[in-house]
């Protein structure tokens, strides 16, 4: 009860000292303009008297509101924490000890939202569903406009044109409040990057630069701010035009043809090279000839405003790196083609509008975007391994399914030295049960298998087939895949799930929730964070089975939404499935339910730097053990020949 009482309060008092800050900082902008310097020697003093008059209105607002500015100084540790939401992980579990359900499962949810790669985080939502019945979850650090947002395009796909207007003009709205408040924030305290502040010393003007360019800065990434859902690094790309592009064509879905070349207009301050949205304006303004000079309709001011400003401000940002030494590189705001494009797919309504009609300029979403050229079909190399599926037939991207991998005998084998060196969460940080509490994970690597066959704990060649039919599994994905560079290990991984008694009734859960390997799964946005604490230096995967002796435990590829199946596969000894790492694969295991299910997991980056540590141990065991004729594997990997 009282981390509970006291984490509420910290929560409370952060977005209570937040408010009054923008209260103060607001009222006194309006309360004290900034002059403009006259001629003269002491032309500058009207100025700096306005901003001397400001400063102590700030803080003659502030003071009493929210006391001293040492009562609110916190670690940048602290303020990371707080930026993560990871004060609503503790709160859920004090919520959980006093049985308050609801008030657990909405701060599960809010930590879950900014941290979805918590896979435990994931299972107790889901356990919440289950023991508390239909929870509405509600995300307690919502950004309104962002929620206003996704409800608008939500209606657009469901083609309800007027409701998805006025979600989209209320996101508009809070956009715009936001970024007015996000610009007053910026003129709060700033690091001073460059130097230690105690022994800086410059001049009057060389200060107040540095000072600026960082509040100038800040200023001028609000709109990446914005579009940034909480908790994430990477924006929505393209987020404030989306708004008036999926405007202009709802406007022009109800009849509504000026508002839908005044959103058209507005859209192309962004992209003015459009081709789509110029065509569409120009439609539009053929169906108001006669109606109304469609001269007369101008883009939106505030949109007009906002993008002088900032184009000012990245003039003066450069300005500033060319002149003062700053580092300074403009990113790309409006980017309309990188991996997001677009977070919602075109309705197929679109599609069959006349070939004169308007358009949304929006593509349909693609697969998320690979930084190499996407190849398949190449050799398998070895006469035994039998192709089964490619991609096409596994309805996916970059998907490969073999069978006959390795035989029947190994596959007994490499059972046995499981058993002999596997532990309980090995792996997982020690966790038995990380991703499901109603099963049991054991793990090993191949280094630990050579160091325990090299002490005799197990049969030495068994330790080294883990190792040779993982090098077997890596050549078949690299030339399969048809890779130009070598793939290297990022992470070889051999582990058994097992089935707990008593705990198998009614299970809804996952034996591993939905998950892409090198990115942060974002259902709810339709998108995968290329960001840390993803491995994104992983480029491919692979499974590779040992056994079938087990109830459920399938293999599925889905949607990004983490819901719709694409593909389930069934584990065997000797099948392999691989894929690349990334969004375009989310992924999962369904509960096994009974028995035990082992398999060698298999994680590879085409980056050096990346090469998995334990590997490189392990090659040189191998080549100790050859020089001390200890007896190579006695496995018959003989590789056809290549072309």
């Amino acid at each position: 009860a009282g981390a509970a009482r006291c984490l509420e309060r910290a929560l409370r008092s952060r977005r209570e000292l937040r408010a009054a800050r923008l209260r103060c900082r607001r009222s006194c902008r309006g309360q004290v303009r900034l002059a403009a310097p006259g001629p003269g020697p002491a032309g500058d003093l009207p100025f700096f008297g306005s901003v001397l008059r400001r400063a102590e209105c700030v803080r003659r607002c502030e003071e009493p509101r929210v006391g001293a500015a040492s009562r609110h100084r916190a670690a940048e540790e602290v303020r990371a924490d707080f930026q993560r939401r990871v004060p609503y992980s503790y709160l859920q579990r004090a919520y959980i000890q006093l049985n308050k359900l609801e008030e657990a499962a909405n701060a599960a949810h809010t930590f879950f939202l900014a941290n979805p790669e918590h896979m435990e985080i994931q299972q107790d939502i889901e356990n919440y569903k289950t023991t508390a019945g239909k929870v509405s979850l509600i995300d307690r650090e919502a950004k309104q406009h962002m929620e206003d947002y996704s409800a608008g395009v939500r209606h657009y796909d469901r083609e309800e044109y007027e409701l998805a207007i006025e979600f989209l003009e209320r996101a508009l709205k809070g956009y715009y409040s936001e970024d007015e408040d996000c610009q007053i924030m910026c003129e709060g305290p700033q690091r001073f990057e460059e130097h230690e502040y105690l022994d800086y010393k410059a001049s009057l003007y060389e200060a107040i630069a540095d000072h600026y360019m960082q509040v100038l800065a800040c200023k001028h990434d609000c709109v990446r701010e914005l579009a940034t859902r909480s908790g994430r690094i990477s924006p929505i790309e393209n987020f404030l035009p989306l708004h008036y592009d999926y405007l202009q064509f709802a406007y022009y879905r109800v009849g509504d043809h000026v508002k839908a070349l005044e959103c058209a207009k507005s859209y192309l301050l962004f992209h003015p090279d459009d081709e789509d949205v110029l065509e569409n304006a120009a439609y539009y303004e053929g169906l108001l000839e006669g109606v109304v000079d469609p001269g007369t309709i101008k883009p939106r001011k505030e949109a007009k405003t906002l993008l002088q400003r900032h184009k000012l401000e990245s003039h003066l940002l450069q300005v500033a790196a060319a002149g003062l030494g700053y580092a300074y590189t403009e990113p790309n705001y409006w980017n309309r083609y990188g991996a997001h494009q677009d977070e919602h797919s075109v309705p197929s309504s679109i599609s069959s509008e006349p070939e004169d009609g308007p358009r949304l300029s929006l593509p349909k979403k693609p697969m998320p975007k690979l930084d190499r050229e996407l190849k398949e079909g190449g050799p398998l190399l070895y006469s035994d391994v039998k192709f089964v599926y490619n991609s096409e037939q596994l309805n996916g991207t970059q998907r490969v399914l073999l069978d006959n991998v390795i035989s029947e005998e190994q596959c007994r084998e490499l059972h046995r030295v499981a058993s002999g060196i596997m532990l309980a969460g090995d792996g997982y940080r020690g966790k038995t049960s990380p991703h499901t509490p109603n099963e049991r994970f054991e793990g090993a690597t191949v280094l630990k298998a050579l160091k325990y066959g090299y002490e005799g704990r197990v049969p030495l060649k068994s330790a080294r087939l883990f190792y040779d039919i993982s090098e077997k599994a890596r050549r078949i994905v690299q030339s399969y895949f048809m890779l130009n560079s070598t793939l290297y290990f990022s992470y070889t991984h051999l582990v058994c799930r097992t089935a707990l008694s008593g705990q198998q009734e009614r299970r809804n859960d996952l034996s591993h929730p939905i998950h892409a390997d090198n990115c942060l799964l974002d259902p709810e946005a339709n998108e995968c964070w290329k960001e840390p604490p993803a491995y994104t230096f992983r480029d491919y995967s692979a499974l590779l089975y040992m056994n079938a002796d087990f109830e459920g435990g399938e293999f599925i590829f889905t949607e990004m939404d983490a819901k719709t199946v694409t593909a389930s596969i069934k584990p065997k000894c000797g099948r392999m499935i691989s894929f690349s790492s990334g969004g375009e694969n989310p992924h999962g295991v369904k509960a096994v339910t009974k028995g035990q299910r082992c398999a060698v997991a298999l994680w590879f980056t085409l980056d050096p730097l990346y090469r998995e540590l334990e590997r490189i141990q392990a090659d040189e065991v191998i080549a100790m053990l050859d020089q001390e004729h200890l007896g190579p594997s006695e496995m018959n990997i003989n590789p056809k020949d290549e072309l």
